[in-house]
Parts: structure tokens; C-alpha cells; sequence
């Protein structure tokens, strides 16, 4: 495994310098370094770096997560709440509207299929976005209007959302019937996700500051130990209630920046940022690791034509959701781009369908596959080149 990851690192940096020397984001890179080393390339990952790569993936998740909250302003977040909250659900729902209509005209497939495809396909990816919206609070871009956090938050929860429908349209198309009172678990996760992030932020500072004097770096490790056991609690009550670790994560650090001093605030802000550094190329080269490159040469011009249209109709909902606010239509195009990059959901979901034994689940792999390859650099490209024309800098 130290083999695996030394490789992990070495060819990351390297191809991801490379690309930005072709100014390209360093995330492309980073994927393709995985898609050479992975199982489905040259094959040389450990087995049991591979058999981890979902914990180590999500390990890296939870350390942006908790940068990402400690550069949210709450107040700002108040104040774009109905924006967000349409964000994290209306345009995943049109893009699942537009792969129902669509995949049976031009995939053949059945239009319970078409609904898993969908919900596949229909999750932003946190893992592209999410680091891009730090920067951008950071370097102030867009905050004004608070723009990144409304794409930060909608990231954020739209998975959830996602994933709970992606449960359903499965269990439909192998011939179960599905659990509609199972939607009431995306509010109820969301809820139950912020009170516990809230009861965390509470806890660490008594620990912190009454327990036992920990400062400095001892700090960072017991908040990423918090943020850890929440996202590791997710799945232990699952069968009881419906909890989002993640959205526990981000509020956790969020609180914590109103409860810290700013000087406290500044040094886990900067430190997570640099432990990032390293877990940014452990998330991207595993995610480029999953994804099977021998469905490529299969990918006609029919699939990535279905993927560009049903991005027509989450544009749309980007939209919807963004009326009635002041975001001039240069930023409302701006929060489209931002919302199109597809990774790490579809990485991780893309090839339940054809375990499962779901006719068209190689198709529906395909299709994940492609969109991954065309949207994350294509998501990613448009940000990095776009927001310092688009936003404007407070």
C-alpha cells in the first residue's frame, strides 16, 4: 500500500502540473493520473489501497468540507437561504426529467431505467465545486451576493437528495415497488445533519477551553476527529433515522468560526487549507482510479449527446431557482457553469445498477463514465477561467 500511495502522490503532482502548464485545471490531471494507475489501466494499485479508496475519498471530502464551513459567513447564508435550498433539489430534478424523456428516444431504454439514469447522473460533485467556492469566499469574489455559498450549500445537500431518489427509481426498475414515504429522509437528514453539527460546534470548545487546554494543532485534529464521527455515524443509524454527516461537517465548522477567537479561526482555516493540498490528490486520483476506461471506446456520439441535453435542462433549473434575486444575468450564467460538474457521486453509484443485475446497468455505467471525463474539466475549466470576469470581487 505505501507503494500505491507514493505513486498516488508522485504521478498526481506531476500530471497535475502538467496540465496547468497547459492551462488546464490540475484536477484533469489528477483524473488521468488515476485512470492510468487504476485497476481498469496499467493496474498498479494495491488491492487494498483500492479496497479503502472509498474512506480515503471521503477522508479527503470531509477536510474541504471543514475549510468550506470555516470560510462560510452564517449571516450570509441566512440571507441566500431560499436560493440554496431550490439549488440543492431543482436542478438535479430537471436534469431527471430530462434523462425520462430523452434516454427512451435516443438510448432505447425503459423509462423506469431512464429514471436511475437520472438520478446517477443528476448530483453535482462536491469534490470539483466545492474547493472553488472556498477560493472563491477567500479571495472575496461574488460574496457580496453571497454566490459561492449558494452554490457551496446546493452542492452540498443536492446529493443527498439525489441518492434518496437514485434508492427508489432502483428499487422500481428491478421490479420492487418504491418507498415514496422514503423522500421524507432528505428534509429529515438535512435537519437531524444541522443539529448535530450544531451540538458538535458546542462540544468542542467546552473540550477545548474547560476539559482540557488544547490549542493549535492538537485543536485541528480533535475538530477533524469530530468531523470524521459524524460522517462515520451516517451509516450506523441509518436504519433508524436518516442523518447527513456531511451537512454535519459544514455547519460544525461554520459554528465553530462564530465560537473561536479570529486568530483561532485563521490558523485552522490555513491549516486545513494546507493538509488539503495532499488530500486534493488522493480524492481526484482515486476517483480517476473508478472509472472504467474500457467503457469508453463504447461511448457513441448518442450518449454524449443525452449528456448535453439533460445539462439544458439543469441549466434551466439553476435558473428557476435563482429568480427573484439580485444576481445580475452574467452571475446567474456563472452559477450555471459552476453547477455542471459530475465526479464523485457518479463514481461511486454509477455501477450499482449493473451489480444489481439491472438490464441496461452497463449503459447506464457508460454513461456515468462519460459524464465524469466531459463535465468535471469542462465544470472545473469554466470556473477557473470565468469568475474573475463574471463576479465581481468585494
Amino acid at each position: 500500500m505505501l507503494q500505491s500511495l507514493a505513486l498516488i502522490f508522485l504521478l498526481g503532482i506531476l500530471l497535475a502540473e502538467l496540465a496547468a502548464r497547459f492551462r488546464l485545471p490540475r484536477l484533469i490531471g489528477m483524473l488521468i493520473a488515476g485512470m492510468l494507475v487504476g485497476p481498469f489501466g496499467l493496474g498498479w494499485l494495491d488491492e487494498h489501497m483500492l479496497a479503502i479508496s472509498g474512506e480515503v475519498r471521503k477522508l479527503a471530502l470531509v477536510i474541504i468540507l471543514i475549510k468550506a464551513g470555516l470560510s462560510l459567513d452564517l449571516d450570509d447564508l441566512k440571507r441566500v437561504g431560499r436560493p440554496a435550498l431550490l439549488m440543492s433539489c431543482l436542478p438535479a430534478s430537471m436534469e431527471i426529467l430530462g434523462y425520462f424523456l430523452l434516454a427512451p428516444v435516443i438510448l432505447g431504454m425503459l423509462p423506469v431505467d431512464a429514471l436511475v439514469l437520472g438520478a446517477v447522473l443528476g448530483a453535482v460533485s462536491p469534490a470539483v465545486v466545492v474547493p472553488r467556492m472556498v477560493y472563491l469566499m477567500d479571495k472575496g469574489y461574488g460574496k457580496a451576493k453571497g454566490i459561492p455559498q449558494i452554490i457551496l450549500a446546493g452542492a452540498s445537500m443536492d446529493d443527498i437528495f439525489v441518492i434518496v431518489l437514485f434508492a427508489s427509481f432502483l428499487k422500481m426498475a428491478l421490479g420492487g415497488r418504491a418507498d415514496l414515504f422514503s423522500l421524507i429522509k432528505i428534509p429529515e437528514s438535512v435537519v437531524l445533519g444541522v443539529g448535530l453539527g450544531l451540538v458538535a460546534a458546542w462540544l468542542v470548545p467546552q473540550i477545548t477551553k474547560r476539559v482540557v487546554a488544547i490549542r493549535g494543532v492538537n485543536q485541528l485534529i480533535l475538530i477533524l476527529a469530530f468531523a470524521l464521527a459524524l460522517v462515520a455515524l451516517e451509516p450506523l443509524v441509518e436504519q433508524w433515522v436518516a442523518i447527513s454527516g456531511l451537512i454535519a461537517v459544514v455547519v460544525m465548522a461554520a459554528s465553530l468560526k462564530e465560537k473561536l477567537e479570529p486568530v483561532e479561526t485563521q490558523f485552522l482555516s490555513q491549516n486545513f487549507g494546507q493538509i488539503w493540498l495532499a488530500a486534493e490528490i488522493l480524492l481526484f486520483v482515486l476517483v480517476g482510479a473508478a472509472v472504467d476506461i474500457r467503457y469508453l471506446s463504447h461511448s457513441g456520439l448518442a450518449v454524449v449527446a443525452i449528456i448535453f441535453l439533460a445539462l439544458i435542462f439543469r441549466s434551466v433549473g439553476v435558473m428557476l431557482s435563482l429568480s427573484y434575486t439580485n444576481l445580475t444575468w452574467k452571475e446567474r450564467f456563472f452559477c450555471v457553469g459552476a453547477y455542471l460538474p459530475k465526479a464523485t457521486v457518479q463514481a461511486a453509484i454509477g455501477s450499482i445498477p449493473l451489480t444489481s443485475g439491472l438490464a441496461s446497468g452497463n449503459l447506464i455505467l457508460t454513461v456515468a463514465v462519460m459524464a465524469i471525463i466531459l463535465t468535471a474539466p469542462l465544470g472545473a475549466i469554466f470556473i477557473d477561467e470565468t469568475y474573475a470576469k463574471m463576479l465581481d470581487k468585494a
